[in-house]
């Protein structure tokens, strides 16, 4: 495989910021910048071999340095919410900042891991391509503790399986929840919306949450709901009938953690399948947990060949632990990362094509 590395542009203090690109033996290829250690494209073949770009993003760096929907993030320290920004460990209280809405606080701050500059490592195979992202979040960023050594690693190889591999050590206890924020949309970035995607996810029930999408801290079982995607469903028959499920009504469609089956144990969890592409993605992950965003309130000007995205123009696949995990020991596995443990955790978006 090949791997082409160029200077996509220069950070606000006049650092060169490079993007590789990982081109696969059909031709697939993945691209990734140092900036925020961020996922710009996905550029697979439809059941015809026809080649699109199925993540949402954008054409230069100046737009990811400006607020950009966290499309393609590396989200951390924390993915997802915790309510009221506020938690305790080993007895001390930490408040973070409160930057959604003002209430709580939502993946990893003001900043966040995607708005730092990472040293990105590529590594070209047989078969598969590499590179790694690597910096260190210093102890008190965020008001998070502990200097957390972070490295992300992206694969992608010649049967386009793109694996997401979290690394991280830290010199005091701390919170650890990592995720990749990449919206996609199997008929291309500009299609339009994902509403004519079938949507399934091997769960049984959902985090239960409050009007400000925070866990309550008890389990909402899915049957009978438009949550039910045990099945797969087609996304435009979910969101039609949303209005009926009221732990839909305050995101506005499908923003929602769903409690896996499977556990902490490695495998498929979730799946998406684009009918007249013929593309389906396949995930399978290790994580406990995954949160499924429908792009509810989109809206985006300026994006990759002039496109526009709104409202449902993307779907986010986000594994995880649950949500305010540290506010709620009933949920499953820790987010608690002390010095001597390794956080490892290891995601694939595999891509395929079939008529």
């Amino acid at each position: 495989m090949s791997i082409k590395t160029e200077i996509w542009g220069h950070t606000p203090a006049g650092e060169p910021v490079r993007r590789f690109t990982m081109t696969n033996a059909m031709g697939a290829s993945v691209s990734v910048i140092e900036w925020g250690a961020i996922l710009t494209s996905i550029i697979v073949p439809d059941a015809g071999g026809n080649m699109a770009d199925v993540a949402l993003g954008f054409d230069t760096l100046d737009a990811y340095l400006k607020p950009h929907g966290s499309m393609g993030d590396t989200v951390g320290r924390y993915g997802n919410r915790i309510a009221a920004g506020h938690f305790v460990l080993d007895g001390k209280e930490y408040q973070l900042a409160l930057n959604d809405h003002g209430i709580n606080h939502l993946h990893g701050g003001k900043a966040g891991f995607a708005a730092h500059l990472w040293e990105g490592t590529p590594a070209e195979g047989e078969g598969e391509d590499k590179v790694a992202f690597h910096r260190i979040s210093p102890d008190g960023e965020e008001n998070y503790p502990g200097n957390l050594d972070v490295t992300v690693t992206y694969t992608w190889n010649d049967t386009c399986d793109l694996i997401i591999r979290y690394q991280a050590c830290t010199d005091k206890p701390t919170l650890c929840n990592l995720t990749n924020h990449t919206y996609f949309n199997l008929a291309g970035h500009d299609h339009g919306t994902v509403r004519d995607h079938v949507v399934s996810i091997d769960a049984d029930v959902v985090t239960r949450v409050d009007s400000g999408l925070i866990p309550t801290g008890d389990y909402l079982p899915v049957v009978g709901t438009p949550l039910d995607l045990r099945e797969g469903l087609l996304l435009e028959e979910g969101l039609e009938v949303m209005d009926t499920c009221p732990q839909m009504i305050p995101a506005g469609g499908y923003d929602h953690n769903f409690v896996l089956r499977k556990g902490s144990a490695m495998g498929a969890c979730a799946s998406v399948w684009h009918e007249e592409s013929g593309r389906y993605m396949e995930v399978l992950t290790d994580q406990p947990a995954i949160q499924l965003y429908t792009a509810c309130t989109t809206s985006m000007t300026g994006a990759k060949g002039g496109a526009s995205y709104g409202n449902y123009s993307g779907l986010c696949l986000e594994t995880q632990h649950c949500p305010d995990s540290p506010n709620h020991p009933n949920f499953p596995g820790t987010t608690v990362l002390r010095p001597g443990e390794i956080y490892d955790t290891t995601t694939i978006y595999a891509f395929r094509a079939e008529d």
